[in-house]
């Protein structure tokens, strides 16, 4: 994941950005729609590592679970208790979708820590898929089982009448700002940490500071392992809030 130059008078020169230029997987030509390139590589990776988890891992159902299974099961029994919890049981019927961006964002995050990956979810483009996908779901979702009184989750019923027209307004707003807030905040965290790594890694390479660096590296790594976590569960945890208010506008 980090990598140094030098440049022509012998300094230090870093390149924290680079890594997250997508790249051809074969050859040197452009990137085109049809090119096969390391961002749809790791993508893969993380989407076979979602099947191999829930489909393989969990196959044999045994009593005595296996380490993958005992794995799957404990993920699944987390996402399960968030739904219950944020949005209640009514929508524990859309759990497959909510739990399937779990784990791909989990595994597209911790993939992206093995050195010389690549990182899926700091790609705005993917992010925003992500974001946009739930955006849309939910928006539909909320008219299709509340018709036209889904529109009273923008009026703010509990305050003064004449603030209703703008809270209105400041509230619809927020509604079209949550896909945009909701994939840069993932996709800006992932950059941010793979950022700082790679600097600390060129860092490394300095004698005079490489033992601070090396520490620096393994703390934030360290870090990186959490915030991984934490950024796929506050995806998912975003997305039972929204979906909640799809399915009680009123509340």
């Amino acid at each position: 994941m980090a990598t140094e130059a030098n440049g022509e008078g012998g300094g230090l020169v870093f390149h924290p950005m680079d890594q997250f230029i997508v790249k051809p997987l074969f050859g040197d030509g452009p990137v085109g729609m049809f090119t096969v390139t390391n961002l749809t590589l790791w993508l893969a990776l993380a989407v076979v590592c979602t099947i191999g988890l829930m489909v393989i891992g969990t196959a044999g159902r045994g009593i005595i679970p296996s380490r993958v299974q005992s794995v799957a099961e404990l993920a699944y029994g987390f996402v399960y208790k968030m739904i219950e919890d944020v949005t209640g049981k009514d929508a524990v019927k859309y759990f497959p979708y909510i739990f399937t961006l779990f784990i791909f964002i989990l595994f597209s995050n911790f993939l992206a820590l093995i050195p010389m990956s690549y990182s899926p979810t700091s790609m705005i483009a993917v992010t925003s898929i992500l974001g946009f996908g739930v955006f849309i779901a939910v928006t539909v979702l909320g008219f299709v089982k509340n018709g036209a009184s889904f529109l009273s989750l923008f009026w703010v019923s509990s305050a003064p009448m004449a603030l209703r027209p703008i809270l209105a307004v400041i509230e619809l707003i927020s509604y079209f700002v949550r896909p945009v807030s909701h994939s840069i905040r993932l996709a800006g965290n992932i950059m941010a940490g793979h950022a700082v790594l790679k600097v600390f890694a060129g860092f490394a390479a300095i004698t005079a500071v490489a033992p601070l660096a090396l520490i620096g590296i393994v703390g934030i790594y360290a870090l990186e392992v959490l915030v991984s976590f934490i950024q796929a569960y506050v995806f998912t945890i975003l997305t039972c809030v929204y979906l909640k208010d799809a399915l009680h506008p009123h509340h």
